[in-house]
């Protein structure tokens, strides 16, 4: 959520700084992008099978199975020799927060955002809209995605395929880009 929040705010600042470009301009081509990106969902929605991503979430089924297996072997409890008690590794919170999986979550999420629609339409929406209420409409809008994906997201995986969430995707995107031409616009 930080990483998500991070680029949120990054990419808002980014289009509040090309503000420069007249507002006209950057309204019906912020709305164009919005029609190419629900287009080009729509195809990839059309095109993928209904169980797109089912192998992938068994290779990262499997992939957390093996990490937990050797977690829980560092883990073990250890019986001291001398005094003969039995002591738990146990784990330290603070080691915890910025140990080795958050890095790596933060990181890796950080990357994946950068470029994707979600960036590209935070910086085209600062850029036509009001920045702070892009900022915390975006981030509440990640906050929500990421609890559902973190409290839910084996439930959701198997219940919801990758081609419904795609062209559901699709769909709102063409309906920002159609609301956007067909509903009069005051501030331009």
């Amino acid at each position: 959520l930080g990483a998500l929040g991070l680029m949120t705010v990054l990419s808002a600042l980014l289009g509040y700084a090309t503000t420069i470009i007249p507002k006209k301009v950057t309204y019906y081509v912020s709305s164009i992008l919005f029609a190419v990106f629900g287009l080009k969902m729509l195809k990839e929605g059309y095109e993928m099978s209904p169980d797109e991503g089912q192998e992938e979430y068994e290779e990262v089924q499997a992939d957390l199975k093996k990490r937990e297996e050797e977690l829980e072997k560092e883990n073990r409890p250890v019986e001291d020799i001398e005094t003969g008690i039995i002591r738990s590794p146990g784990r330290r919170w603070f080691h915890g927060i910025l140990g080795t999986i958050f890095l790596q979550a933060f990181t890796l999420t950080f990357l994946a955002e950068w470029g994707d629609r979600s960036q590209i339409t935070t910086i085209v929406l600062a850029a036509r809209e009001d920045v702070i209420g892009v900022i915390i409409g975006g981030t509440l809008g990640h906050a929500i995605c990421t609890g559902i994906a973190v409290l839910g997201g084996r439930i959701v995986a198997q219940k919801i395929s990758v081609r419904t969430v795609t062209l559901i995707g699709g769909v709102v995107f063409l309906v920002f880009a159609l609301s956007a031409f067909l509903l009069p616009v005051h501030d331009i």
